[in-house]
């Protein structure tokens, strides 16, 4: 008897096609820097089991020609509150949403998730996005 999968593309998709509130930028006076920013109450919620997760969510860039207006970012990171989304999908959205928004030298946005089931996460995605060889998508596959 085949078993029914408990994740689905569905699942996995959840979230990514969700509209956010912009992120605003502001010029920026100063080279060769890096901000971090620090949101210690982050939370989101599973979208298979409907239950919240928790975290950590730090953004670390530095900036070429604007800055991230910290209010608006604080707006766009609300709208997760409430959304089914996986941990991984979070950080790797994020990580987007803010090179679109600042078009930063680099980037990378870490998501330090509680434990939960006994489990805790911690995702780094960074830009630019590494390369990978045709290879290495091959082995993948």
């Amino acid at each position: 008897m085949a078993s029914k999968p408990r994740y689905t593309p569905e699942h996995a998709q959840a979230g990514l096609d969700a509209s956010f509130p912009e992120i605003e930028t502001w010029p920026n006076q100063f080279p060769a820097y890096e901000i971090l920013v620090d949101v210690p109450e982050f939370t989101s919620v599973c979208p298979k089991t409907g239950l919240p997760d928790f975290g950590v969510l730090k953004i670390r860039y530095m900036p070429d020609k604007v800055c991230l207006e910290l209010k608006s970012l604080k707006e766009y990171l609300f709208t997760y509150r409430n959304l089914g989304i996986f941990q991984e999908n979070i950080v790797n959205r994020v990580l987007e949403d803010v090179v679109r928004a600042a078009k930063p030298v680099w980037a990378e946005v870490t998501g330090e998730f509680k434990p939960r089931g006994g489990i805790a996460t911690l995702v780094t995605a960074r830009w630019p996005r590494p390369i990978r060889s045709s290879t290495q998508r091959a082995q993948r596959s």
